[in-house]
């Protein structure tokens, strides 16, 4: 099992800045695959950010303002996701997500974390 705790957000002013933080613990060496999503009311969760293999993805709307980035240690993972030059349209439920590889089933599932607030005002 793989257990994820965010923290980080919060509000904050249009061109702004804030950091989310997710850190991973548990089966971390199952995990093939870290990301942020975010949900706003009324439309599905959608990719931000995520990190596969060494190689990094964007959703078209934060590239260049949002950079994400895992650090691994003993027994956690933290995946980070910076966030600059914020906008009003950036406001939503943002979450950490992993994907955890079952070798013996040989599929690969997600594990989420408990979402954490982005306000940004305009």
């Amino acid at each position: 099992q793989v257990q994820l705790v965010e923290s980080g957000g919060g509000s904050v002013q249009a061109g702004g800045s804030l950091t989310v933080s997710c850190d991973a613990s548990g089966s971390i060496s199952d995990i093939s695959a870290v990301g942020w999503y975010r949900a706003t009311p009324g439309k599905l969760r959608a990719l931000v950010a995520g990190i596969r293999g060494g190689s990094a993805t964007y959703a078209d709307s934060v590239r260049g303002r949002f950079t994400i980035s895992r650090a691994n240690a003993k027994n956690t993972i933290t995946i980070t996701l910076q966030m600059n030059s914020l906008k009003p349209e950036d406001t939503a439920v943002y979450y950490c997500a992993a994907a955890i590889y079952d070798a013996d089933r040989d599929v690969e599932y997600e594990n989420w974390g408990r979402g954490t607030q982005v306000t940004v005002s305009s």
